[in-house]
């Protein structure tokens, strides 16, 4: 079994999204080769792609907003989860804006450890689960959600939990680029972003990116 925190030493670089300069990330620098790598290496082990390398749009745009306008939101002093964390960037945005607890929750094992390394490198402490809390109600202020919305089951599961929990009054806020799935109904847009990216992941060199708040 490949140890996950040596393939992501060996396999990436510590660096600063475009739009968060002020965390540092362990992401790839080449996006093909790693995913290659990523399949060669560690595809019989049943890995899922490494989500976790890069600094996805929604997932800028959502931290962006959680440093310059988590007051607005009572991030400060709020237990948060950080659904589909990947590489933990906006779990660590929101530990810097000062919320009182937050989990990070990726089912990836692999993007469990980048997140656990990524907080000790920008001096922040996570709390890190593979577990899939979707259903679970928690104990959770305020909900984070990057970049989710690409893949239909998994969008649509994911949308229902959280207008329930927004109903039972958490505060649910999700960084999206215009995916397939986003919801088309229930939000407010807060922010807009214009997010440089890679045509390696994307189809342009920058994603127009919103931040949305779910209104149940």
């Amino acid at each position: 079994m490949t140890e996950p925190l040596a393939f992501i030493r060996a396999n990436a670089m510590l660096q600063a999204p475009p739009l968060v300069p002020e965390i540092r990330l362990h992401l790839a620098s080449e996006v093909l080769p790693l995913w290659y790598k990523t399949e060669a290496e560690l595809g019989r082990e049943g890995v899922p792609p490494p989500y976790w390398a890069f600094a996805w749009a929604g997932g800028q745009a959502l931290a962006r907003y959680i440093l310059d306008r988590g007051q607005s939101h009572k991030l400060p002093g709020a237990s948060v989860l950080d659904f589909g964390s990947g590489s933990g960037l906006v779990a660590i945005a929101a530990a810097k804006a000062g919320a009182k607890s937050v989990l990070a929750a990726d089912i990836d094992p692999f993007a469990a450890a980048a997140i656990r390394q990524n907080a000790i490198d920008n001096g922040v402490t996570i709390e890190v689960t593979t577990d899939d809390v979707i259903g679970r109600a928690g104990p959770w202020d305020v909900i984070l959600i990057g970049d989710m919305c690409y893949e239909r089951p998994l969008a649509e599961r994911l949308t229902a939990w959280l207008k329930e929990r927004a109903r039972a009054g958490t505060a649910v806020l999700i960084g999206d680029p215009g995916r397939t799935y986003f919801p088309t109904s229930g939000v407010e847009k807060l922010a807009t972003y214009n997010v440089p990216t890679s045509r390696e992941l994307e189809d342009r060199d920058m994603r127009e990116t919103s931040v949305y708040q779910l209104t149940a």
